[in-house]
């Protein structure tokens, strides 16, 4: 007769539980996660702003690149590169802060997805960034965000 094995009764391998302890200690822990997310919202910030910030720098050629290059459905040029500058330069600001991250990062989840599919789709790049805005639709700012705090607050 077979006897089941449970935790309890399998061989112990010492690596596997030193390694077993740790994941329980760091699941527990929510300051390690609100690093990685602190991470990631200042990595998709920093890309954006500053893509936000050539945009404006000579604006009449971010209007000639969404008029001949980016070519983005429904939306006439101007108002293309008007709402695609605003979003660059003010929601890696929500992000820096923590604040209203999930709404910003699905910002950027939509405008990189225009741009996956209508103006580079072969850019490997846009994988990273929908992957980064959709870990921080899923988990927020984490600990190092206001979003936490305000939420502990309510």
């Amino acid at each position: 007769m077979d006897i089941p094995m449970t935790a309890r009764s399998a061989p112990q391998i010492p690596l596997l539980g030193a390694y077993a302890r740790l994941e329980t200690r760091l699941r527990n822990t929510e300051w390690l996660q609100g690093l990685g997310l602190l991470a990631v919202r200042l990595w998709l910030a920093k890309f954006f702003f500053f893509s936000g910030l050539t945009k404006i720098a000579n604006f009449n050629t971010t209007i000639a690149l969404f008029t001949d290059e980016y070519k983005v459905p429904v939306l006439p040029p101007n108002v293309a590169a008007v709402l695609s500058t605003t979003a660059e330069l003010s929601l890696p600001v929500l992000l820096v802060l923590g604040l209203f991250t999930r709404l910003a990062g699905a910002g950027f989840f939509a405008m990189t997805t225009v741009i996956a599919v209508f103006v580079y789709p072969d850019a490997p790049e846009n994988a990273y960034i929908l992957l980064l805005a959709a870990t921080l639709i899923a988990l927020g700012s984490g600990k190092f965000g206001a979003d936490y705090w305000i939420a502990r607050k309510a």
